[in-house]
C-alpha cells in the first residue's frame, strides 16, 4: 500500500486508524474550512475532505497516499457545525433533543504522485432521547464539545442521551474503516 499520511490532527481519527492496524504519519492540514454554508450536499462535504488532503500535498516529499476527512451532523438538511462556544453547544443539543439526525463522514484519498483523488461518503443515523436542560448543560460543561460537529461525541455520551444509532459507529466518531479501505 505504501506510505500513508493522515491530514488531520483529530485524536478520534488517529485512534480508529491505529485500531485498524494502519501505519501512518500525521500532517495536520493547513486548509481553512468555510463554515458559512449550512445546506447539506455530498459534493460539499467531499470537497472539504479533498481540500484538506490537497493542502498537505506541498508538504509531502515522498510518494504516499494522503487521507483527508470531514464529519458533519445534518438535521433537516441543514449542517450543524462545530459550536465553538458554550451557548452554541447548548442550542445545538437542544435542536437534536428527541430527534433523529444524520452523521456524514467524507473521505478523500489523494495519490501524491498522480494527484488522483478518490472520494467516498458514509452515512449513519443517531437518535437522541428527549434531553432536559440540566442534561444538556451537564454534558456541555463536563465534556466541552466545542470542537465536535453537532456539539457531541457519541463515544463519550453518558447513558440516557443516545436512544439508538444505525450504520457505522466509527463513522459517527470520525472515519469509517470500511469506506477508507475501499478508497485506499
Amino acid at each position: 500500500m505504501g506510505k500513508i499520511v493522515l491530514a488531520s490532527s483529530s485524536p478520534r481519527r488517529q485512534f480508529i486508524l491505529k485500531q485498524n492496524n494502519y501505519v501512518f504519519e500525521i500532517i495536520p492540514s493547513p486548509y481553512v474550512e468555510d463554515h458559512s454554508r449550512t445546506d447539506f450536499s455530498y459534493d460539499f462535504i467531499e470537497s472539504l475532505a479533498e481540500n484538506k488532503a490537497r493542502a498537505v500535498l506541498p508538504l509531502i516529499h515522498e510518494p504516499c497516499k494522503i487521507i483527508g476527512a470531514d464529519t458533519i451532523v445534518v438535521l433537516n438538511k441543514k449542517i450543524l457545525g462545530k459550536p465553538h462556544t458554550r451557548e452554541n453547544a447548548i442550542k445545538m443539543l437542544q435542536s437534536l433533543s428527541g430527534k433523529t439526525h444524520t452523521v456524514v463522514t467524507a473521505i478523500a484519498v489523494i495519490d501524491s504522485e498522480s494527484q488522483i483523488c478518490r472520494k467516498i461518503s458514509t452515512t449513519s443515523d443517531v437518535e437522541f432521547f428527549p434531553l432536559t436542560t440540566e442534561q444538556i448543560k451537564y454534558y456541555v460543561d463536563n465534556f466541552k464539545p466545542f470542537d465536535k460537529a453537532g456539539s457531541y461525541g457519541i463515544q463519550e455520551m453518558p447513558e440516557g442521551y443516545i436512544k439508538s444509532y444505525s450504520g457505522s459507529l466509527d463513522n459517527i466518531i470520525g472515519i469509517c474503516p470500511n469506506a477508507l479501505k475501499k478508497v485506499l
